[in-house]
């Protein structure tokens, strides 16, 4: 039986790969490797194209060629859209929120947005209620201008005939930041005083509307007799509810910066109306 000298392949076996000038047939360049290593190079080759081409696709410009991915132009549109979608969001609560608040007010109930959820937890009835300083200091500013007041009594109505005969009673003291101006339709006065200073009503009369708006804020309207009506604009907070009769110099309100427009600080913003036509406050009053 003939021996077979084949020796059989094996893993381990050396292969040499060479580049040869096919003139001077000099070696140009050459590589061995066996099976193994044949193997794992190609392995490693093909690894390294897979994950050089996903990082330029990931974190370059590259990925805006593949069919359907959008570029950059198309990605900006979709996050000022995503924006303005947020925005209008927030502009509908609000409106909402407004018309509720306009429901509540015409049906003679509170606005919506004043009312907070009582912590079921809490024991509201062993709450005891202190007088503070400030209390204290509002209380007796508020008597001491009540001294002065020269209509604390009784007026039968349409009694005056003409606004020279009445005796307004200022509002707030303060610095006028913003006067009288019909042609630019700023049809009051605008008072800057101290903050949280209470607001006083100029004569007898009835609250016909307390409200919140998005321009002024928290909004108070007095009726008063001979067809004037007073109005106090962007207050912290309001003291009286519709309805309720006032007197000359009684606080009706809380001056604040309430109100998304037409607000820079801290003030009143004061008009009175006669017979439906604005009047100069300045003219009847003196700040």
């Amino acid at each position: 039986m003939a021996k077979n000298d084949k020796k059989k392949s094996n893993w381990r076996d050396k292969y040499r790969f060479s580049v040869i000038n096919d003139t001077t047939f000099e070696e140009v360049w050459r590589i061995r490797l066996t099976q193994y290593n044949a193997f794992l190079l190609i392995t490693f080759l093909v690894l390294f194209f897979i994950g050089a081409t996903t990082s330029l696709i990931a974190f370059t410009n590259l990925r805006e060629f593949i069919p359907g991915y959008p570029d950059v132009t198309m990605r900006r549109n979709i996050l000022m859209s995503a924006i303005r979608l947020d925005s209008l969001d927030r502009e509908l609560a609000l409106r909402d929120k407004y018309f509720a608040n306009l429901n509540a007010i015409i049906s003679g109930k509170k606005p919506t947005d004043i009312y907070s959820v009582q912590n079921a937890n809490r024991n509201y009835g062993a709450i005891s209620f202190n007088n503070t300083p400030e209390d204290s200091a509002l209380r007796a500013q508020v008597e001491n201008a009540e001294r002065y007041n020269l209509t604390l009594g009784p007026t039968s109505p349409e009694s005056v005939t003409s606004l020279a005969g009445l005796h307004f009673f200022p509002p707030v003291k303060g610095i006028i930041s913003g006067r009288f101006d019909i042609h630019l339709k700023h049809f009051g006065t605008d008072i800057v005083t101290k903050p949280k200073s209470p607001v006083s009503a100029v004569l007898d009369g009835t609250v016909i509307f307390t409200g919140w708006t998005m321009e002024t804020g928290y909004v108070i309207e007095v009726q008063h007799s001979n067809n004037i009506v007073s109005v106090y604009k962007h207050n912290a907070s309001l003291l009286k509810e519709t309805g309720d009769l006032v007197r000359a110099g009684e606080p009706v309100s809380i001056v604040g910066d309430s109100g998304e427009l037409y607000t820079s600080g801290p003030h009143l913003h004061f008009e009175i109306w006669y017979k439906g036509s604005p009047l100069d406050p300045e003219k009847h009053i003196l700040f």
